[in-house]
């Protein structure tokens, strides 16, 4: 709890700044006197506050100066620790992930799915309070619908393996880097939901042939007034697609209020963005959907390869939408000793969007050679692939293990990130070092 504490308190800082109408030069200033790392230097912070006029902030340093955190903080910091091991990157809104040593398992278990919010978290979540909760489906519909958790229970329920993976898990591999939560690699999971079927819902409103796109908006309220909720949405083919799901558990259970409790769309295959949690809404367009979300830089790619460091003109970005051929090393645990000729087994994961994995190849000598790994089938369309192998080593030193996957289209995962403005859809291939000693 003190590790999440500690993260808590620069997050929030920067964000009460930014609700008090603090200029980005004051609280780059703020920056420059403490470091975003250390506890001690955070606190440093809140003082030299003062010294700017922010009155605010005096009643925080009194907190703070004895040890305190505001309530709503520690409740927040309550929440977050039921994701043990989670990388924080921040905490206003919360985004967290976790190193894919930690990911080994075929079905994520919901305590060690990641968090990728873009608003706070909803009072409904943080009581798990039903009472005045509803699904309303409208637009260019013939029937608009109002649904309550019980009357979308009434639809057969479907339980699958699907993936979920942040539009910007991989940020932090690109070169020159790019501002945004530095996601490694673990902001993806395979986790087993149980809901029901998108289209079913859709298809008892009854879709006019103007249909285009959905809107989807939660009960997350945005970090300021004055910024709209954050929303999505897809093309109704995308929309009606069979695995597409408004799901209300995880893992057999409700859904963990940071994932989005009581209930939230899964988009399998697709940008995690798509996935809009605590659910309340879909709004059928009969246009591409077009908040601020959709449009510039935001989940936008461009739509040819660019120099390294340039942003494109925003009318050549384009929305991004199904992710690309990965994969990920869960197991050796990075910088493992080894004894000169051990067997170490070598396993992870792998999945391509739209697509299929057709192999995943191994290299222990910097790419000069490569080995095939055995391929397990994924047990659902939208679920990950189970990959391993046992590599050895024959003399003392240090070592890395590639992974490089190739989809059934042919596509394989750079050895270089090809870069975008934002740093998304991440693929470049996996490395980890190991260590043999004599």
């Amino acid at each position: 709890m003190v590790d999440h504490l500690k993260r808590l308190t620069w997050d929030r800082l920067t964000g009460i700044l930014q609700d008090n109408g603090a200029k980005s030069e004051d609280i780059d200033k703020v920056e420059l006197i403490a470091s975003r790392r250390t506890f001690l230097g955070q606190m440093t912070a809140v003082g030299a506050l003062a010294s700017m006029g922010l009155a605010s902030e005096v009643a925080l340093q009194g907190l703070f100066g004895r040890g305190l955190i505001p309530v709503a903080w520690a409740a927040e910091a309550e929440f977050m620790s039921t994701k043990t091991g989670m990388t924080i990157h921040n905490t206003r809104p919360v985004n967290g992930e976790f190193e894919p040593h930690l990911l080994d398992d075929d079905i994520t278990p919901p305590e060690r799915h990641f968090v990728r919010n873009n608003g706070l978290l909803p009072d409904r979540a943080r009581s798990k309070d039903l009472q005045g909760w509803s699904l309303s489906i409208d637009g260019e519909v013939h029937n608009s619908l109002v649904l309550t958790m019980d009357d979308l229970k009434k639809f057969p329920a479907v339980t699958l393996p699907l993936l979920v993976e942040c539009g910007g898990n991989g940020r932090a591999n690109f070169d020159p880097k790019v501002r945004g939560n530095p996601w490694n690699r673990g902001a993806v999971a395979c986790s087993e939901w149980t809901g029901v079927r998108l289209k079913d819902v859709l298809q008892q409103a009854g879709l006019k042939e103007t249909a285009v796109y959905t809107g989807h908006y939660g009960e997350d309220p945005s970090l300021r007034s004055s910024v709209p909720p954050f929303s999505r949405g897809v093309p109704i083919d995308k929309a009606m697609e069979e695995h597409t799901l408004i799901a209300y558990q995880m893992g057999g259970s409700d859904i963990p209020a940071l994932n989005g409790y009581p209930v939230r769309l899964v988009v399998p295959g697709w940008v995690g963005s798509c996935s809009q949690k605590w659910l309340n809404r879909i709004w059928i367009r009969n246009k591409e959907h077009d908040t601020k979300k959709m449009k510039g830089y935001s989940y936008r790619v461009p739509k040819y390869p660019v120099v390294p460091g340039i942003r494109p003109p925003k009318s050549d970005m384009k929305i991004a939408m199904a992710w690309q051929i990965k994969s990920m090393i869960t197991r050796p645990t990075p910088d493992t000793h080894y004894k000169i000729g051990q067997t170490i087994d070598v396993a992870g994961h792998a999945w391509a969007g739209e697509d299929k994995v057709s192999q995943v190849l191994i290299s222990t000598d910097y790419g000069v050679t490569w080995h095939k790994a055995n391929l397990t089938q994924r047990p659902s369309q939208y679920a990950w692939y189970r990959w391993q192998t046992q590599v050895s080593f024959p003399k003392r030193g240090y070592y890395e293990i590639w992974a490089r996957a190739f989809d059934d289209k042919g596509q394989a995962q750079p050895f270089r990130q090809p870069w975008n403005p934002k740093g998304y859809l991440g693929n470049v291939i996996h490395r980890i070092a190991v260590h043999v000693d004599a």
